[in-house]
């Protein structure tokens, strides 16, 4: 189907080409003409105004034209020695071997990868776990610091109210004396 596709086009190339040279020769068209090749027919149509039309009418292919296209010779068997099929054994089983080599070495280095990541996920979780463990102890110093120094306030605040609520009762105790 291939190769009556690709002959078509070329006839068809051929044919434009003969009837832009016929046109030349004899300008006055003859609708009659038919022109046959192997495996096609060619009709003109009527000569349209952008230019000529042709109605193209594929032959159905011969039997005889296929079995001459199929059939080729056989290929030639040349001896074979047990030496060459020894030869051949040894070097598919070196390519076998190879592949196989190459094949473990993906794997030992995939699995190497694999390892690699896995280790830095482990030390970046211990990182972050030393990190995060060393910021909360910081946030803990810090409360008891600022809980301390809160509390250490309030503890004079009370000294001071108690000076004064001492001071208040000794200058009342001077006056009920002074008074009395």
């Amino acid at each position: 189907m291939a190769k009556t596709a690709i002959a078509y086009k070329e006839k068809m190339k051929e044919l434009s080409m003969l009837s832009l040279i016929c046109s030349c020769f004899s300008p006055q068209t003859r609708n009659n003409l038919v022109c046959e090749f192997e495996d096609m027919e060619v009709k003109p149509i009527n000569k349209r105004a952008s230019g000529q039309a042709f109605e193209v009418i594929l032959k159905p292919p011969s039997p005889v034209s296929d079995v001459a296209h199929s059939i080729t010779s056989p290929p030639k068997k040349r001896d074979v020695s047990l030496e060459d099929i020894q030869k051949k054994l040894e070097a598919a089983e070196d390519r076998r071997r190879s592949q196989e080599a190459q094949v473990l070495k993906a794997l030992a280095e995939k699995r190497e990868h694999e390892r690699d990541v896995l280790l830095k996920a482990m030390e970046e979780n211990s990182n972050f776990s030393k990190m995060a463990e060393e910021k909360l102890i910081l946030k803990m110093e810090q409360i008891k610091e600022n809980r301390e120094a809160y509390l250490a306030a309030m503890m004079d605040r009370l000294h001071e109210k108690e000076r004064h609520a001492a001071i208040v009762r000794r200058n009342k105790e001077l006056r009920e004396e002074l008074i009395a």
